[in-house]
């Protein structure tokens, strides 16, 4: 019976151990990372990605889907991502008013702006399907 009392508190020792050791993991990432701004950089990216989405919706009547990347604290690229072709806006101009809100809100220049467009599902018909699975 002193056997199996002494395997349950090796038992509960270790798991409490583990559980310690976890605890003080977690505790010293997250310390890390705040201290780096890695988290402070992200809230915030969000909050500016959104505030341009509102801005190039105002100005193209189109609400936009803006995502971003940091590295080392510096903005690489912001992608705007329109969901359909804007025909009454010159690309010219929409390009410059991506430009300009991205500076104004991310209050930073980025290194590369992407402009895209979202064109929904190819019309293929299935004749035509068929027909390239035939030559292949």
């Amino acid at each position: 019976m002193e056997g199996r009392n002494s395997l349950v508190l090796l038992t509960q020792s270790r798991a409490t151990g583990a559980r310690v050791r976890k605890t003080i993991a977690i505790v010293l990432l997250a310390t890390g990372l705040a201290g780096c701004g890695a988290v402070d950089a992200l809230v915030d990216g969000f909050k500016h990605a959104k505030a341009v989405e509102t801005d190039l919706a105002q100005t193209t009547g189109v609400r936009p889907t803006v995502g971003f990347n940091w590295n080392n604290g510096r903005l690489t690229t912001v992608t705007v991502t329109f969901p359909k072709l804007l025909e009454d806006k010159p690309l010219r101009e929409l390009a410059e008013a991506a430009r300009a809100a991205v500076g104004k809100e991310f209050k930073q220049r980025a290194d590369n702006v992407v402009l895209s467009f979202s064109l929904g599902p190819t019309a293929t018909t299935t004749a035509q399907v068929e027909r390239s699975h035939a030559t292949n």
